[in-house]
């Protein structure tokens, strides 16, 4: 197998819920995936109970189930009452969504303090975004800022906003659920900012706001039905295991460079 096979799937958007189980309640597999957040390599360890004995084994755990009832009826309800960025922030930070049963902390849109039109969409928080309480922070954050940088941008100009708020259990990818649950919050915060472009980042993102697929769709720009333009590219932490994909992705950012000079004209 490639030795990014792997990583391909989790850093394209596609990430893993592992926990581990000591070995002698666990049942004997051959072969176990073990998690990795954005910040760290997937690997495989085999397992053996014969030449093995005393090593762990990985188990998927399922999704944190709601403490009560929530419906994306009343999420959407919720999430359009706010009439500015601080109320709405307020909301989210108070909406019992599924994942606050556990103590995962909320991770709240970083909002440009000069906004130049660019909204980034990313998945989901990772774990040094739950540790600080920022979006996109760790090596992905400063790849990131290097990749505004080399087109005279900075977090001082874009908006960041995650899918969901609140780090899934292992950095896993989200269920439908919980993204539905999120959604209205998400789409009313875009609302809010009224972006000129839109720049994705993963295949998760690229998914759920243009409805496209990477890597096929990497670069090519979409058009909503709101008239509002989205680019979608490649993670920032693709980019760190496939080097040879930041050629790619330098020229979708060129590419939106110009969509916002046309759009400020």
């Amino acid at each position: 197998m490639n030795e990014y096979d792997l990583r391909d799937l989790v850093l394209s958007g596609v990430k893993w819920e592992l926990t581990d189980i000591p070995m002698a309640l666990a049942p004997v597999a051959k072969a176990a995936f073990v998690s990795s957040d954005s910040e760290r390599n997937p690997k495989i360890v085999t397992q053996d109970a014969t030449n093995n004995v005393g090593r762990t084994q990985t188990s998927i755990v399922p999704p944190i189930a709601p403490q009560q009832a929530i419906t994306i009826d009343t999420a959407a309800a919720m999430a359009a009452r706010p009439a500015d960025m601080g109320a709405l922030c307020r909301m989210i930070s108070e909406f019992n969504h599924p994942l606050r049963a556990g103590v995962t902390r909320v991770v709240l849109p970083h909002v440009a303090q000069k906004p130049n039109g660019l909204v980034i969409v990313t998945d989901v928080p990772g774990g040094e975004d739950d540790a600080t309480g920022h979006i996109l922070s760790g090596a992905a954050g400063e790849l990131l800022d290097k990749m505004l940088s080399a087109i005279g941008m900075g977090r001082e100009v874009v908006s960041i906003v995650p899918l969901v708020f609140w780090r899934t259990p292992g950095g896993r990818t989200p269920t439908r659920d919980e993204l539905d649950l999120a959604r209205p919050f998400v789409n009313r915060v875009l609302e809010l900012l009224k972006p000129d472009l839109i720049l994705t980042l993963g295949t998760l993102s690229a998914a759920e706001i243009a409805e496209v697929s990477l890597p096929r769709g990497h670069g090519m720009a979409v058009t909503l039905v709101s008239g509002v333009t989205v680019m979608p590219i490649y993670h920032p932490n693709y980019l760190i295991l496939k080097p040879a994909a930041k050629r790619d992705a330098w020229n979708a950012l060129q590419e939106v460079q110009n969509l916002l000079k046309s759009t400020n004209k």
